[in-house]
């Protein structure tokens, strides 16, 4: 299942949202992330489900691969699910077994808030998908670059996110290279009770914390002797340019909303 994970991965392709400057692409997932709050029914839901098939589309990127991504989280997604089944009330009672009671306001509103991890989580994976980390890193410390004035340390903070963001399908893949390992001299971490599994997995996080920490060092060791220093004196190699590409696909943000906001309850 880790194998599977697709935060955080860079898929080289020559589309329209891979040619847009990575300052447009983390404004318009940020501002979509908040319009995805505003939507409560099955019209708004289908209306942003059309615009993210949209951009992948032209992202260039298969469904089925962002849809085998949500494995991972698959648990955290049904226990939002079941949240709201259980304890939202309302609507009128669908089904009813002893002290537990299915309202269908828990129905539809389990399945919205689904939706709405789902909707969040494939756009920022697009974002990823397009955008290299050094891009990213780019654009987040242009974008906060005024903070520098009340000393916020920007450079350091977006290295620092990127560096995250890069290792986190590294880490995947060592985590899948130890399960396997451990697999081979006969260590079980698919069958048995919650606990048998918790125990077995308890010998992979040892081997995991040190591969990551010896990366980090390995990293550190190489960012030194490269003479890094933080952003005290730096030029940059790689220049970030607006076009007007990136402004229409701002401002297809405003219909969005308006749409939004017109068919909601």
């Amino acid at each position: 299942m880790l194998d599977k994970m697709v935060l955080g991965r860079y898929v080289p392709l020559d589309s329209f949202v891979h040619r847009l400057d990575p300052r447009t692409k983390i404004i318009f997932v940020f501002l979509m992330t908040i319009v995805i709050f505003f939507a409560n029914n099955v019209i708004t839901y289908a209306f942003l489900i059309l615009v993210i098939l949209g951009i992948l589309y032209a992202a260039k990127l298969k469904l089925s691969f962002l849809l085998a991504g949500l494995k991972p989280i698959l648990i955290l997604l049904l226990f939002t699910f079941f949240m709201h089944l259980f304890w939202t009330k309302g609507g009128g009672t669908l089904f009813k077994l002893g002290f537990i009671t299915v309202d269908r306001n828990g129905v539809e509103q389990g399945i919205f808030i689904m939706l709405r991890f789902v909707l969040i989580i494939i756009l920022t994976t697009i974002m990823t998908l397009s955008t290299s980390p050094i891009s990213l890193t780019d654009a987040i410390e242009t974008l906060f670059r005024p903070l520098k004035k009340i000393k916020v340390p920007v450079h350091e903070l977006a290295l620092m996110m990127s560096i995250a963001l890069r290792f986190i399908p590294t880490l995947m893949d060592e985590t899948q290279k130890i399960m396997r390992a451990q697999m081979s001299r006969g260590s079980d971490m698919t069958t048995g009770s919650p606990v048998k599994r918790l125990k077995a997995i308890v010998p992979l996080l040892v081997p995991l914390f040190v591969s990551a920490f010896k990366r980090a060092e390995d990293l550190a060791v190489a960012m030194e002797v490269r003479g890094y220093r933080g952003d005290i004196g730096r030029t940059k190699y790689r220049k970030l340019h607006w076009r007007q590409a990136d402004t229409l696909a701002l401002l297809a943000i405003i219909p969005i909303t308006l749409l939004i906001l017109y068919f909601r309850n």
